[in-house]
């Protein structure tokens, strides 16, 4: 009987875990005209909706609406002229089905402690610790370090990985995190699976001989632990400096680095694009900022890795193109080339393209200030949603996926991490001739 009673208190919480998105619809807009692309984007805005992918002519965005709002949306839509479909009736059904998947890929999971699988989405707390025993199992290539503590007070650790304990001033810098956005939970194997390739699988010795390498896995920690919670679209970290009665808190980290700062971001704390009080503000940005300060002169590559849309994209987010613009332009193309001559068919072959152009105006980024700050080789990937399908699509991840997810990725990441290292070298010695 006692048995019984568990389960059926196991399938309550589960039932209750996702309650808060009971309703939520994701909608498909397609715009005709840039006229309509800034209607949408500003009544968007208005609305506090959260946006997934922004509407652009020939592109269709997708946009989560709660269930109060629906009505006023359609209406509004209607009323515009602006087409749209619904994709999703109920997100809640669409959670608990990746709860369900993820929970049976965890029960066949066979990590250990020094050698995560790609079979799961691993917790913070297991990533923490996977850090600190590579540490101690490869000490003559793996430091760890703590860059410091989050809102909440949990380490923000990093991977130096390198042959010279990063003592060869010669040798260039790659840079590289994911989590920022703590919803976007395929990013992380991208990181990890980089790390696997270079301190216990490697079979290409030169990108670990010839580049000293920086990984963040978990960016934004107090946020990913929150996704775990069962509010699975959280994107912030978690500030309550902020917060309007207790309603509205958080930051967006991608919007609160020093460039371009809240220019293209908004003001609204309840907003998923709140910028903070102020460039650096928080002390996740603050540590980032801090990282890439220590390695500035030796930084060729910068990578943030998010999720969806299957593109590779640089700066700057007001639409001002750096002076490299055709090299990073060139490379960002090579990586794009890598990655799709492995991905799955049923995924879309990647866009490279600076982020105004291609996407929207956006300012405070991360990639934005280390291209500014250090790297001449500054990129945001945002990796594919699952095959790109409407039952199974954004941010939600499907076990059979994570492995592909991180090979993929790193085909991208090696071919840019090689070619930068490279043209960073040149512009050295150009610089000193």
């Amino acid at each position: 009987m006692k048995y019984l009673l568990a389960f059926c208190l196991f399938v309550a919480g589960v039932l209750a875990k996702h309650e808060i998105y009971d309703g939520h619809a994701v909608y498909q807009v397609d715009v005709a005209s840039m006229d309509q692309v800034k209607l949408v984007h500003d009544f968007e805005n208005d609305l506090m909706l959260d946006v997934w992918s922004d509407a652009v002519p020939g592109r269709p965005g997708k946009v989560l609406v709660p269930k109060f709002k629906r009505e006023i949306f359609e209406n509004f839509l209607k009323q515009s002229g602006v087409q749209y479909k619904l994709e999703v009736e109920n997100v809640k059904e669409q959670l608990e089905l990746e709860d369900q998947l993820l929970a049976a890929a965890a029960a066949k999971s066979n990590s250990s402690r020094s050698r995560l699988s790609f079979d799961k989405i691993h917790s913070y707390e297991e990533v923490d610790a996977y850090l600190q025993e590579l540490a101690k199992e490869f000490p003559n290539v793996v430091t760890v370090v703590e860059g410091g503590k989050s809102f909440e007070g949990r380490s923000i650790k990093y991977l130096r990985i390198s042959t010279t304990n990063f003592q060869d001033a010669s040798k260039p810098v790659v840079m590289m995190q994911s989590l920022l956005h703590c919803r976007e939970w395929v990013t992380l194997p991208a990181t990890l699976y980089a790390i696997h390739k270079l301190v216990i699988d490697v079979t290409e010795s030169d990108l670990i001989n010839n580049i000293d390498w920086i990984i963040l896995p978990v960016a934004n920690p107090d946020g990913y632990v929150h996704t775990f919670g069962g509010d699975r679209y959280w994107r912030k970290n978690r500030a309550t400096g902020y917060m309007v009665g207790n309603l509205c808190m958080g930051v967006d980290l991608n919007r609160n680095f020093g460039m371009n700062w809240g220019t293209a971001s908004s003001s609204s704390v309840c907003s998923d694009t709140f910028h903070g009080r102020s460039a650096f503000s928080e002390p996740e940005t603050s540590i980032i900022r801090d990282i890439i300060a220590e390695h500035r002169n030796r930084m060729a590559l910068y990578l943030d890795i998010h999720s969806f849309g299957s593109m590779i994209l640089y700066g700057y987010g007001n639409g001002i193109l750096p002076s490299n613009a055709l090299q990073l332009h060139l490379i960002g193309v090579q990586m794009a080339q890598a990655i799709d001559s492995v991905k799955w068919s049923s995924n879309k072959d990647y866009i490279v393209g600076n982020i105004f152009h291609v996407l929207y105006a956006a300012s405070g980024g991360a990639s934005d200030y280390a291209m500014q700050a250090a790297a001449p080789f500054s990129y945001t990937y945002e990796l594919p949603a699952y095959r790109n399908s409407v039952w199974f699509d954004g941010f939600l991840v499907d076990p059979d996926f994570i492995e592909q997810a991180g090979f993929e990725t790193w085909e991208g990441i090696k071919v840019g991490a090689r070619a930068a290292a490279a043209a960073a070298k040149e512009m050295k010695k150009l610089n000193t001739a």
